[in-house]
């Protein structure tokens, strides 16, 4: 397998961060945006596209600002990989925008970077953000 390499993206969203957040941080908020479907028991979450799911562990959150969430493997350990969502807020002019920190091969990075962009538009119209 090849190794992944970190990039991140930042996407303005007009948007309090507060509702943001709930959309990030939340198993119903994300499952309306990012996956089909999202389970979580404990710490642990399960994101379904498809016929595909994957599992990852809630690494670390601080309300209202970012979430971060590590890939599991088969057994339930962490890998190395993992994705971030942080809101940002500019002080000055109150802008926010939604940062997003994940890991591609270098080959699938502008590939990556477009299904973001499309998850990030649907997250847009449900906030009414376009």
């Amino acid at each position: 397998m090849d190794v992944k390499v970190r990039y991140e993206i930042e996407f303005p969203i007009n948007s309090s961060p507060q509702l943001l957040y709930q959309y990030i941080s939340t198993p119903s908020g994300l499952s309306e945006w990012f996956a089909d479907d999202v389970n979580s028991r404990g710490e642990f979450f399960t994101f379904i596209w498809n016929d595909s799911e994957e599992k990852a562990r809630l690494a670390s959150k601080k309300s209202g600002e970012k979430v971060k969430f590590k890939w599991v493997d088969a057994a339930g350990k962490d890998t190395e990989y993992f994705f971030e969502l942080h809101i940002l807020v500019d002080e000055l002019t109150k802008d926010v925008s939604l940062m997003v920190v994940d890991f591609a091969e270098e080959d699938e990075i502008e590939e990556a970077s477009q299904l973001w962009e499309n998850q990030i538009s649907d997250l847009k119209h449900l906030l009414g953000s376009v």
